[in-house]
């Protein structure tokens, strides 16, 4: 049986944690941040948590991750 492929773009968006949860980087941070507040710029810079209803989703595009 050959080996299953990880999906690449998955692979630089989401890392897995030592728990095996899924971490993520939280979106609309990149550009147009001067309508967004510093509270909202501050919040956007750490990391959060992928939902449950995805992890199956995020185990099939990451078999080794």
């Amino acid at each position: 049986m050959p080996k299953m492929k990880t999906n690449r773009a998955a692979a630089k968006r989401f890392t897995r944690t030592g728990s095996g949860k899924f971490k993520i980087r939280k979106a609309n941070s990149s550009h147009i941040l001067t309508k967004k507040t510093t509270k909202r710029k501050r919040n956007l810079r750490q990391g959060q948590i992928a939902d449950k209803t995805n992890e199956a989703q995020l185990k099939r595009l990451m078999p080794y991750a």
